[in-house]
């Protein structure tokens, strides 16, 4: 009990330590929270605006939009440097009605695409040429090891890869047969998941106990 209680202390602290989002931002997480949708968590948003606001990308890639929230985080942070441009999908046809609406009241139809339906085959077809300079994944957990292979390829030589809830709350820490069935295909292929970027001499990881864990992903330079 004692843990949970400064668990909330803590989540409430960093809270106060977050910069003014604006109304419309503290509108959309509100009733984000209140509906149960899965958004970023306020230390993960913390280090998503650090992550873009220092390295300045052009070009970002979202897979898993919800309401749009993070992508509107995102758009924010890079209004420091000029601004970027944002590919989000999503395929839960709720959530897309409402990231539209999201994104019209905050005026941002022309930073942010929003593509409807499974990642699988956007991720599949989209060219080589189309690289972007950083990914955001924050979607279903056992795809992550399914995309890794062509969001790497759609990634460019000098982007980052940041792979938001690898932790699975705590679950990744158990055996295969300590969670319930239902999350058992999940915790295998996540784990299976940090094997292949954190093993993988041709990338260099970090994994961060942030929110519900964050990995950040990027390529080792050939020279190395």
């Amino acid at each position: 009990m004692s843990e949970n209680l400064n668990e909330l202390r803590l989540e409430g602290f960093l809270e106060t330590l977050q910069p003014d989002r604006g109304q419309l931002l503290e509108s959309i997480r509100a009733r984000a929270l209140a509906d149960g949708v899965p958004i970023i968590r306020s230390e993960t948003e913390s280090l998503l605006r650090f992550l873009i606001m220092t390295r300045k990308p052009r070009k970002i890639l979202e897979v898993g939009c919800a309401v749009g929230y993070s992508a509107l985080i995102m758009r924010q942070a890079a209004e420091s440097y000029g601004g970027c441009h944002i590919t989000t999908m999503e395929s839960y046809e709720p959530r897309v009605a409402q990231a539209c609406e999201n994104f019209a009241a905050a005026g941002a139809q022309q930073d942010i695409e929003l593509l409807t339906g499974d990642a699988t085959p956007y991720l599949e077809e989209m060219q080589p040429d189309g690289k972007f300079d950083f990914i955001f994944l924050d979607a279903a957990k056992a795809q992550y090891v399914v995309w890794l292979p062509n969001l790497l390829r759609l990634l460019a030589p000098d982007g980052l890869l940041v792979t938001d809830n690898i932790l699975t709350s705590g679950d990744i820490l158990e055996s295969r047969f300590a969670v319930t069935r239902r999350n058992r295909t999940i915790h295998t292929r996540m784990r299976e998941f940090l094997e292949k970027v954190t093993q993988d001499p041709k990338l260099t990881s970090a994994v961060l106990s942030v929110g519900d864990g964050v990995c950040l992903t990027a390529k080792r330079r050939t020279s190395d």
